[in-house]
């Protein structure tokens, strides 16, 4: 399976050289980090699953005859039943159910069915997560900020630590998150993270201009995963 994580190194250059020049005027401490998927939705696939093979169950209940003349049909017309047995309601459901499991293992389908809220949700606690990793008391002010995109849910996430929470409303970065967004849509996703690097460069260098006593603490590089 192709990966939908397609950044080369050229797109590592743009961002990393992004980051180094918007830190230029700032103590923030900018991280970026890009993956392919949040996560696996295993449990999502097997739930759909599920649901697939009791409304086949359901069907088959309330329509039985549909399903006899099938079988009927298949035995040359002998096969003699009147109703459904149980051992051919119990496979039948078991095969939708491992088939649908089996046809959801094509990661596009499965995305196509899995609601927004829930990805929005996974993109979410997966950069919270990478962000206590990475960034979270890992400089001095607590000015680090994590800009994190996951490619196959379409989705990306901001999150900045105590510091520049307190200072900067969360809303602030959606014209950020838009122009990234917006050149990741169309191919360009070094283009887009390292523009997104740039606006949230100019809002970090309005509340924490560059001083002496600020290191460079965290990489600048693009992290990919």
């Amino acid at each position: 399976m192709a990966k939908v994580n397609q950044f080369t190194p050229a797109d590592h250059e743009i961002v990393t050289s992004a980051v180094s020049l918007a830190e230029k005027a700032t103590d923030g401490e900018i991280v970026t980090i890009v993956t392919e998927e949040s996560d696996h939705y295993g449990d999502i696939a097997w739930a759909i699953s599920g649901l697939v093979a009791l409304t086949a169950l359901l069907v088959v209940s309330l329509f039985p005859e549909i399903y006899l003349t099938m079988i009927n049909w298949l035995a040359g017309g002998w096969s003699g039943m009147t109703a459904l047995p149980y051992w051919a309601l119990f496979a039948f459901t078991t095969l939708k159910f491992f088939g649908a499991r089996l046809v959801l293992m094509w990661k596009p389908l499965l995305f196509l069915l899995i609601p927004n809220p829930i990805t929005a949700a996974r993109v979410r606690k997966r950069a919270t997560s990478l962000f206590r990793v990475s960034t979270d008391y890992r400089t001095v002010g607590r000015t680090g900020i994590l800009l994190y995109l996951s490619m196959r849910e379409h989705r990306a996430e901001i999150v900045a630590d105590t510091a520049i929470a307190e200072k900067v409303e969360p809303a602030i970065w959606g014209d950020a998150m838009i122009a990234m967004i917006d050149l990741v849509r169309i191919g360009a996703p070094g283009e887009g993270m390292a523009e997104a690097v740039r606006q949230m460069g100019i809002v970090l260098s309005e509340h924490f201009p560059k001083t002496d006593q600020n290191p460079n603490e965290l990489p600048d590089r693009l992290i990919e995963l």
